[in-house]
């Protein structure tokens, strides 16, 4: 005897396994403003992600340029910050910067965010330069960052890539000029 499920027939979710972006979406669709408005405020005390993400989507999201200046400056001070007594502490503050940046790049979610983040954080590696020649794990991180942006780069528009394409290009130049 063969057992077939239907598509029709989906299971509701249960605890162990969460929902799926449809059921979701169609469960949202049927509650109220105000119910909504109680999820979004829960989900925001319940993680501080959720409650950065809410932070973009209502109050950043709007004027981009100016939500990647801010990040641009955040990663400013924590570069800035890095203590340089150590290989081991500059490889520890690098990751954690990159982390930082991924996540706001998550929370914007547009290729020329992501493109202007990821170029600020190799511009800012670079100084670093000395010590990545002694530190095969931090030129890796650089390294799998600027792949990272020549992927990201050949999705977006011909203008855009052509004009990231030199910065990309001048910054590849500028860590061989190091070596």
């Amino acid at each position: 005897m063969e057992f077939k499920m239907s598509l029709e027939t989906e299971k509701p979710p249960t605890l162990l396994k969460p929902a799926t972006i449809s059921q979701l979406k169609q469960a949202l669709r049927s509650r109220s403003p105000e119910e909504l408005i109680g999820f979004c405020l829960r989900m925001a005390r319940f993680k501080k992600e959720n409650k950065e993400m809410l932070t973009y989507l209502l109050f950043d999201a709007d004027d981009e340029p100016a939500y990647i200046l801010l990040v641009k400056q955040e990663m400013d001070r924590q570069f800035a910050e890095i203590n340089t007594s150590s290989i081991y502490f500059i490889k520890k503050s690098t990751r954690k910067i990159l982390r930082t940046t991924q996540k706001h790049i998550r929370y914007s979610g547009l290729k020329p965010t992501e493109v202007e983040l990821l170029l600020h954080f190799c511009r800012q590696m670079q100084q670093f330069a000395g010590f990545m020649e002694s530190s095969i794990a931090l030129k890796n991180i650089y390294l799998r960052q600027v792949d990272k942006l020549q992927k990201v780069l050949s999705t977006l528009h011909e203008d855009l890539q052509y004009d990231y394409g030199k910065e990309l290009s001048d910054l590849k130049r500028g860590s061989e000029a190091s070596k």
